[in-house]
């Protein structure tokens, strides 16, 4: 299928509050009423941008994966978003990607953010995560990641859309509303960006700015400021067409990553 439905919820989150927030989005998703393909939640959805794992991580068989699967199978869509998690005695800031069947994927964040102490809390993940849904191929990462486009460089066109969620501060908000378009023009691709809202337990304020940015940079969705649930279609002959009368991905200098 060329047309790939997604609905981001910028949301509130309560301060490590697993069980208030799981059931605020379950409430929240519940006025969805329309098919979708894809359901974004930010960034340490559950909880916040907590550096407090020992009290909040949960395991791989724990409250929020299985709120992930029950919202799949109701929606019949894929459930994406990160959350704590705690594996062989170290704890990952973990993107889910659950789907309707129970199978899922996940991400571990790549670059954790050294300014908010998350490194002291947290492991690295050193693997990309490459997804499929209805024909268009996803890259999923996490705030942080978007700074860094070594990373998150599209060789080969290994993506179609790049995916990210986020706590990401709105006293920096203008980075990430010039990085996003950065990252769809420079791997022409679509890129879908989830962030938060509100303060958080340390009286950070999220002004949101969630957005969808086409492969020209072109603005399919931004929303500053408030909470919301949208829900959008992208088109894959968009994607087609932007790389068949622009072709540079194929002229990219090739390089090699290694381990941290």
């Amino acid at each position: 299928m060329s047309i790939l439905k997604i609905t981001t919820f910028q949301t509130y989150l309560f301060w490590e509050n697993i069980d208030k927030n799981l059931q605020n989005l379950g409430l929240r998703l519940s006025s969805i009423r329309e098919k979708t393909d894809l359901i974004v939640l930010p960034e340490m959805f559950s909880t916040g941008f907590s550096m407090n794992p020992s009290k909040l991580a949960e395991e791989m068989d724990g409250k929020s994966m299985k709120w992930m699967l029950e919202q799949a199978r109701k929606f019949d869509s894929v459930v994406t978003g990160s959350i704590i998690i705690k594996e062989d005695n170290k704890n990952y800031n973990r993107l889910i990607w659950m789907r309707p069947d129970g199978t899922y994927e996940y991400y571990d964040k790549r670059h954790l953010f050294g300014l908010g102490e998350e490194d002291q809390h947290y492991t690295a993940g050193n693997k990309k995560l490459f997804v499929e849904l209805n024909d268009w191929k996803i890259c999923p990462v996490i705030c942080y990641d978007l700074r860094f486009p070594v990373w998150l460089r599209n060789t080969n066109q290994e993506y179609d859309m790049l995916l990210i969620v986020a706590n990401w501060p709105e006293r920096r908000s203008l980075h990430w509303r010039s990085l996003i378009p950065a990252r769809a023009i420079e791997n022409q691709a679509f890129v879908v960006a989830v962030n938060r809202v509100g303060h958080d337990g340390n009286e950070v304020y999220h002004s949101g700015d969630s957005m969808c940015i086409d492969p020209n940079g072109k603005v399919i969705y931004y929303k500053p400021n408030d909470e919301d649930l949208y829900t959008f279609s992208i088109n894959k002959d968009d994607l087609t067409e932007a790389r068949a009368s622009f072709p540079f991905l194929k002229d990219g200098d090739s390089f090699k990553l290694t381990d941290k």
